[in-house]
């Protein structure tokens, strides 16, 4: 038993879907949620920013003394370096590894699409993944920049047509090379994971990474005797408004937040 609480982090709303499916596998558990609302997105940033940014994250989360660290965010798992995640000193996992691994066992016919923002798509590493655990799939990437503000914005219904018709546009080179098998690259994306499905007309096995990685986490903390014991709460964490956070989080989760949301100044962390 290990009461201690587990620390995700992401650049704002999109990592929330790993709590969601943290809290169902593990309702027992102690969550800490940190987004960097005040220099979202990531996605858009360059490669050296972001790492500045999810060292200061992981340092605020280490704070708290976790058992745990999940980086619920595409951009950070697509750029962290080996040698970051070595002196974290907890056990660590990216959103990449886990859907990865995922995608390969529904592919039916080799061919895996990734959607993501910029910097998780040009990163390759989500290929670079895949390829480790099957060198014949072959992985076909489109960047979707303007999905994530969309879904930040609270543009979410799955008639919405703004997000439909961006959704379409970056969907249109992944429908061609006839995938069977996507990855949300990117932690906001399931969010609007009933767009993708119609847009696909549910041909399409879809990958959830924060479904996936909440797995991971369940797997890994019974195989080293680190569930806890008792009733589980969730604490979260922003570097912008607490009011935007906490309306938009609410939906998403499907509770009020109110009095679980403090705002912090990341700067003052040091790293």
């Amino acid at each position: 038993m290990d009461n201690r609480a587990i620390g995700i982090f992401d650049s704002g709303l999109g990592g929330l879907t790993t709590v969601k499916e943290l809290r169902k596998l593990l309702p027992n558990e102690h969550l800490i949620y940190f987004g960097d609302t005040g220099r979202m997105p990531y996605g858009t940033r360059g490669r050296e920013l972001v790492r500045k940014y999810a060292a200061q994250d992981i340092h605020f989360l280490q704070q708290f003394d976790v058992k745990m660290i999940i980086a619920a965010c595409g951009t950070v798992s697509a750029t962290i370096t080996p040698e970051m995640i070595k002196s974290i000193g907890v056990p660590f996992s990216g959103v990449v590894l886990p859907a990865a691994q995922a995608a390969c066992a529904a592919s039916t016919g080799g061919r895996i699409g990734v959607v993501g923002t910029p910097a998780t798509v040009r990163s390759g590493a989500y290929g670079r993944a895949i390829r480790n655990i099957s060198a014949d799939m072959r992985v076909f990437g489109s960047a979707c920049p303007l999905l994530v503000p969309l879904v930040e914005n609270g543009f979410i219904q799955p008639d919405n047509p703004v997000t439909r018709m961006v959704a379409e546009r970056y969907l249109k080179p992944i429908i061609e090379e006839q995938v069977d098998t996507l990855i949300l690259g990117c932690t906001h994306f399931p969010i609007i994971y009933d767009i993708f499905n119609q847009l696909l007309n549910y041909k399409v096995t879809l990958i959830d990474p924060g479904k996936q990685v909440a797995r991971w986490a369940q797997s890994f903390l019974a195989s080293e005797d680190q569930l806890a014991e008792g009733a589980g709460k969730c604490e979260f964490y922003v570097t912008d408004s607490i009011d935007n956070f906490s309306d938009i989080a609410g939906i998403f989760l499907g509770s009020d937040l109110t009095g679980q949301v403090t705002q912090i100044d990341i700067d003052a962390v040091e790293i």
